[in-house]
């Protein structure tokens, strides 16, 4: 916690200065984030220093495993949902971004499931979600028996199932539809900060390209 501390105090003094103008302005206009973005809650994959975006630029949904649960989901296995909807109808964002990353301990998870330990509940219930991508590579990925390779495969699959997932949400339809809202699958490569993006032409994850727009 001293570090925490610590921290927020060195921010105050030594870099609030350089963004004073910026949060003066975003404290009075409100927030107008042009992105959604929604990714795992491991402490290793940070949204705004990945991608370098200022105070303001994403709205962040951080949950385990970044898992988009389908529109039906409901109660808590679903609060991935009102910011969904927030950001889509109220904040009006352009791009949806789902970004699955390496090394992920929910998929791990997911691909062996726990047999003893301590009761987590409500992580188990969470991660039955994600079931449907457990079962896609028990059938399409049986060719794989590298362990890491699995655990890339599962959450890439994952991404393409929050995509799908998405579309099940009236709100982000409609947005679809009208061309006003793009949805993007990405991949972030932990040792190397690589990311990938998915392109449904060639179903692959493909290294995104400097100035590159990914596409949904």
């Amino acid at each position: 916690m001293q570090r925490l501390i610590a921290g927020a105090h060195k921010f105050r003094k030594d870099e609030f200065g350089r963004y004073r103008a910026l949060f003066r302005r975003l404290s009075q206009e409100g927030q107008n984030p042009h992105t959604l973005f929604i990714t795992c809650s491991d402490s290793r994959v940070l949204a705004e220093l990945i991608t370098q975006s200022k105070p303001g630029d994403l709205f962040v949904v951080k949950n385990v495993g970044n898992i988009v649960p389908p529109a039906s989901a409901i109660g808590s296995t679903n609060s991935t949902a009102a910011a969904i909807e927030f950001a889509v109808e109220v904040l009006r964002v352009h791009d949806l971004v789902v970004c699955g990353h390496s090394q992920c301990g929910a998929m791990e998870a997911l691909l062996r499931p726990r047999a003893t330990g301590p009761a987590l509940p409500h992580l188990d219930e969470w991660l039955r979600l994600a079931e449907p991508v457990r079962r896609i590579l028990q059938t399409e990925y049986r060719h794989l028996t590298d362990e890491n390779e699995r655990s890339i495969a599962a959450a890439q699959e994952n991404v393409l199932f929050a995509l799908e997932n998405l579309h099940s949400y009236p709100c982000v339809q409609e947005r679809l539809a009208d061309g006003s809202l793009h949805i993007h699958g990405w991949f972030f490569k932990i040792a190397t900060a690589e990311l990938f993006a998915y392109d449904p032409e060639t179903n692959q994850f493909a290294p995104l390209a400097d100035g590159e727009t990914a596409k949904g």
